[in-house]
């Protein structure tokens, strides 16, 4: 696939975007992120709930306008690219329509429900010469640019084995809604905050091909949905514990062999253990680091035995993203998070799953 596609003179010199689904993701990321960019108009805010888009529009003053139906939008030949921020089924079918409509398309992790729809959403971005990016933020975070760097560098030596642990004490969002139900997510735990460890690290190691892939998911900790305790649940308003879906793993554990490094994790939405954990470490054969998810990192060197602690700013990982997504469309050069350089990790999940399901280790 071409890395260069038609650069596209944006109208008024401004980016004409229309977002697609008013959830958390919208609100907490995209729609605070626009709001620090000058060369975007947020020309529409759709939800198929109109009052979420209403919502949005009396709190981000750049939205200009509210609809329910999202071809409105992709009528619109002032629209240059569309957002889709909808629950995951619906990524698919969205982004199709936005691109065959001759709009440029940032999606949601992940990319879709699974590997083959992602294939064909990158085949339609080159068939149409539109930029397709996928929202795996962390590979604008700070940290992990900066991993990738050392990396670069060689200043791990050969990095060997990558670990990471995502887990969580009771935090299975919207229980029973579109999060658990796995025809609309396509998984839980794994395909929610899986995607972003193990992109960040397939990231890191820069280019590695996978080799083999094993993994067991679980469905635990709230088969009865009904009597499941917790402290807290994020996206509550999305749950119907008492007549809706709980099909996909709250708890993951695999191990990945690639051609440069194997990688081994566990991650649990929910787990009877109250100790969050939220790390990658990288462990090479000069040195190692322990990531922070979200947050910062220490090197451990081999030759010296010092912990090194870099100080240094982290943007704001969704505003360097957003604005990434508006150069390559200016420029006509696709960026780190394009959907080619994506569908690896969306391939990972797939295999993850069925290794889980049929019980064996899967050669790639």
């Amino acid at each position: 696939m071409k890395n260069v596609i038609p650069s596209q003179e944006i109208s008024m010199e401004k980016l004409v975007i229309a977002v697609i689904g008013c959830g958390r993701i919208a609100n907490n990321a995209h729609f605070p992120a626009f709001e620090q960019m000058e060369n975007v108009r947020v020309k529409y805010a759709c939800d198929i709930i109109k009052e979420k888009a209403q919502a949005a529009k009396e709190k981000f003053p750049k939205i200009e306008n509210v609809i329910t139906d999202y071809k409105v939008a992709l009528a619109d030949k002032e629209v240059d690219a569309v957002y889709v921020l909808t629950p995951n089924f619906a990524h698919y079918t969205v982004s199709m329509d936005a691109l065959k409509a001759g709009k440029h398309v940032f999606c949601e992790k992940p990319i879709t429900v699974n590997y083959e729809l992602s294939v064909e959403m990158a085949k339609e971005a080159e068939k149409q010469g539109k930029m397709l990016q996928i929202g795996v933020c962390n590979r604008y975070q700070r940290s992990v640019e900066m991993l990738k760097e050392l990396n670069d560098q060689g200043k791990f030596g050969n990095i060997y084995h990558v670990y990471c642990s995502f887990r969580s004490f009771r935090s299975i969002p919207g229980l029973g809604g579109a999060f658990t139900t796995k025809a609309q997510s396509g998984g839980g735990v794994l395909i929610d905050w899986g995607i972003h460890f193990l992109d960040l690290i397939l990231y890191v190691l820069g280019g590695a091909k996978l080799k083999t892939v094993t993994c067991d998911a679980y469905n635990e900790m709230a088969k009865d949905m009904k009597s499941y305790k917790y402290k807290s649940m994020w996206a509550e308003d999305t749950a119907d514990k008492e007549h809706g879906t709980n099909d996909v793993d709250d708890f993951i554990s695999g191990y990945i062999r690639t051609n440069k490094a194997s990688i081994s994790f566990n991650g649990a939405w929910a787990q009877n253990i109250n100790k969050p954990e939220m790390f990658v470490d990288f462990l090479g054969d000069k040195g190692g680091a322990r990531l922070s998810y979200g947050g910062k990192f220490e090197f451990y060197d081999g030759q010296t035995l010092e912990t090194i602690a870099p100080e240094y700013d982290i943007p704001n990982m969704y505003l360097c993203e957003d604005q990434a997504f508006a150069e390559s469309i200016k420029t006509g050069v696709k960026n780190k998070s394009n959907i080619t350089e994506i569908l690896e990790s969306m391939k990972l999940l797939e295999t993850l799953y069925k290794s889980s399901d049929e019980k064996k280790e899967i050669e790639l």
